[in-house]
């Protein structure tokens, strides 16, 4: 059993000195991930890996009833975390884009475009999909989050699931060809 497997466990039976010993352990792995995928974002984004590594650890220690059967698994719920997070996040800039407390100005005195606002979209539009896939495979949700959220390898996201490679590269393609066709038709009833 790892120090983290041990840990995790201690956590579950209410040790509330293992959630200090914890962080250590796993601090550098989860802002490894969270630089990974911040570093896809926008220039001037505001969320920095540390901050993102700290929320998604006080919500992953702070949950009820939560309990983790391995290592794997508890970077399973990380992932997530980060997920959520950043979802939170473009939300919160796409509805400052839809108006949020900004002052209306004519188009005409309007200058450039305000970064990063296709990405709040689309990863707004991409966790809505997901959502959707997870209800039908979470499994093959898992690999994308663990993948796109989290920054792992495939070969990395199958250890994490308990699948092996070639499954997740099947899942892998099959996932992301769903979730583009998902994206592209939610997008297409939005036009109408």
């Amino acid at each position: 059993m790892s120090d983290v497997t041990r840990i995790l466990s201690a956590i579950e039976q209410g040790d509330a000195g293992a959630t200090d010993e914890l962080l250590p352990l796993v601090y550098e792995e989860l802002r490894a991930l969270a630089a990974q995928k911040l570093s896809h974002e926008a220039p001037g984004q505001t969320l920095q890996a540390t901050a993102l590594v700290h929320e998604a650890y006080l919500r992953l220690v702070g949950l009820e009833n939560q309990s983790w059967r391995n290592k794997g698994h508890f970077f399973v719920a990380a992932a997530e975390a980060m997920r959520r997070i950043l979802i939170d996040h473009a939300r919160h800039k796409k509805s400052l884009k839809r108006g949020g407390d900004r002052e209306r100005v004519p188009l005409e005195e309007a200058v450039g475009t305000v970064e990063g606002e296709r990405l709040s979209d689309d990863l707004v539009d991409l966790d809505e999909a997901l959502e959707k896939l997870s209800r039908q495979d979470k499994v093959k949700a898992d690999l994308v989050k663990l993948r796109y959220f989290a920054g792992l390898t495939s070969a990395q996201a199958a250890a994490t699931l308990g699948i092996s490679h070639a499954t997740a590269e099947r899942y892998w393609d099959y996932a992301s060809s769903w979730l583009r066709l998902e994206i592209r038709t939610s997008r297409q009833k939005q036009a109408r």
